[in-house]
């Protein structure tokens, strides 16, 4: 039987496809965050005496048993189940009869699936993060490594100025920090319970501990007024589709360079060989596909996104089964953008830069600039007056010597003066986020199960 049934039911197959949907597989992927919710909730009910102690304690031994089986794979959330909620309850009632019939005491489906959403988003992000962190980690050892190799800049697909390998490399790895921090919000947002909204409108006679069972399952805070809950659902999960589409931006156009860079009219980079593929009737072939995909798997979170955003728009208030349709986009998105993330961390690792070549590409007329500006420190002159001077005589421009052109750049980030000191630092905040996070969701499960888990 469904959760919803009254009575035994059989019901129209078609129907039953089709209100389903895909949510079988996915909640496949939301168990152990189920697992969680459900358990806390049964402490609640246990805190408010709907639930005895013995209870309590014979439901937390059940669900070890079907951690243990889903671990095996013996545990599978089927079409006829409908979905996770319905298979863990009836694996309860299974094996515990009456108290598995009081699991549900207090609880719609509709919070029980965003409890167990964010738990398996909070701990996706963190995954994510650890992603992009090895990736900065990749790009501070390009910037190291070809720190002072000189790279053309361009600006409208042209020529323009003087730029550097460890300056590209050193800029990348910050773009995508000051994504993080886009990741980091829509983390906080992410992570406040909705449980004891129920249907959407709270749940009378009982006292549920709403505040104590947020805390038990490490959310920061509670989403207070119950009908806020429905009216925030798709818009958490847009925000989350949002910023990793933000580091799947950052990753696109890092891999769009490295394209460029790589093809035989610049030369200025040589790709790993195990990260590119060759062509079925050219032998000569060498295809950047992973970094193609790269660029282009950033529109398919943007698909997502759309869904995200168009979903919730216009519903009343309240929950409808529409709302059903925002879990998918959310998960893939969390699984592309750990993709994408991968994929910018495995070239970054392995690219090497030919620094002749990068040398060769950077002619004169790249340092126009720095002639006028010369001419504004040297000899006094007004900027426009030295420009236009400079301009009217482009080809007696000359490429000074490397150290001449990296010392000519003083201030804080710029070729000559790169501070990547700075982007270690971060890292290093970054990763004890990373660690008091993971370090709290093993708190969490050991507090909850019992068990180290």
């Amino acid at each position: 039987m469904k959760l919803w049934d009254k009575t035994p039911t059989t019901h129209d197959t078609w129907m039953e496809r089709y209100t389903v949907g895909r949510d079988a597989e996915l909640d496949q992927q939301l168990v152990v965050y189920d697992v969680l919710g459900t358990l806390a909730h049964a402490k609640g009910l246990s805190r408010i005496g709907v639930l005895t102690e013995a209870e309590f304690n014979q439901l937390r031994e059940a669900f070890q048993a079907l951690l243990r089986a889903y671990q095996k794979g013996d545990f599978r959330v089927t079409v006829s189940d409908e979905d996770v909620h319905t298979a863990i309850e009836r694996f309860l009632t299974d094996r515990l009869g009456v108290i598995g019939q009081k699991i549900h005491t207090g609880r719609s489906r509709n919070d029980q699936v965003l409890v167990a959403l964010r738990l398996f988003t909070r701990e996706q992000l963190q995954v994510f993060v650890q992603h992009v962190l090895e990736a900065i980690e990749a790009l501070l050892g390009v910037a190291e490594k070809y720190r002072e190799v000189l790279l053309p800049g361009y600006t409208h697909m042209q020529p323009a100025m003087p730029s550097s390998v460890g300056l590209w490399a050193l800029s990348y790895a910050e773009s995508f920090l000051e994504d993080l921090e886009q990741v980091r919000m829509a983390y906080q947002l992410n992570n406040r319970s909705p449980l004891g909204s129920a249907a959407g409108y709270g749940v009378p006679y009982l006292n549920l501990p709403r505040k104590e069972v947020a805390e038990w399952l490490g959310f920061d805070a509670l989403q207070v007024h119950v009908a806020v809950v429905q009216l925030s659902r798709g818009k958490i999960e847009l925000a989350v589709a949002n910023s990793i589409a933000a580091v799947g931006i950052t990753a696109s156009r890092l891999a769009a360079d490295l394209i460029w860079f790589s093809m035989p009219a610049f030369g200025f980079v040589e790709l790993p060989e195990a990260l590119c593929t060759g062509s079925s009737i050219m032998p000569q072939k060498k295809n950047p596909d992973v970094l193609e995909l790269t660029r282009g798997r950033v529109h398919r979170l943007f698909g997502e996104i759309r869904v995200l955003q168009g979903i919730p728009a216009g519903l009343p208030s309240g929950y409808h089964r529409d709302l059903q349709l925002t879990k998918e986009p959310l998960m893939r998105v969390l699984e592309e953008g750990k993709d994408m993330i991968e994929a910018v961390h495995r070239v970054s690792r392995e690219v090497r830069f030919i620094p002749e070549r990068c040398l060769e590409a950077c002619s004169p007329e790249l340092f126009a600039t720095a002639e006028a500006l010369k001419r504004v420190v040297e000899e006094q002159v007004p900027f426009r007056e030295a420009y236009r001077h400079v301009g009217q005589a482009l080809e007696s421009v000359a490429r000074p010597p490397l150290e001449e052109v990296l010392k000519a750049y003083r201030h804080i980030g710029s070729p000559g003066n790169l501070w990547p000191e700075w982007i270690q630092d971060q890292l290093v905040q970054w990763r004890r986020w990373l660690e008091h996070a993971r370090k709290r969701e093993e708190e969490i499960r050991k507090r909850l199960l019992g068990e180290d888990s």
